[in-house]
């Protein structure tokens, strides 16, 4: 399983979105490090509508959102940019 199909699962399962996106973005990071060649998921976009955030302020969008990806930040994902809302709320996507 892939980086981005962990991420789906875990927040689909956690917080149940009534809309999602999850990006692999490494790509276009290929080329900053020596080593680095883009592959692998490393740099990931999470664009998610949950009624789970529904009165939380957006740090503490983020938190829930690192808390549920913990596993995944500590094996390899090395930059995660995430655009969190509620339903209702406008989105840039």
């Amino acid at each position: 399983m892939t980086t981005k199909a962990r991420i789906e699962a875990s927040l689909t399962h956690a917080l149940q979105p009534e809309r999602m996106d999850v990006i692999d973005e490494s790509h276009q990071h290929a080329g900053h490090q020596p080593h680095f060649n883009g592959e692998g998921g490393t740099h990931m976009r999470v664009r998610i509508v949950s009624k789970a955030f529904e009165g939380k302020s957006r740090v503490e969008r983020h938190r829930i959102i690192n808390d549920i990806l913990k596993a995944e930040l500590q094996a390899g994902v090395h930059a995660l940019s995430v655009e969190a809302s509620a339903p209702g709320e406008p989105t840039r996507w």
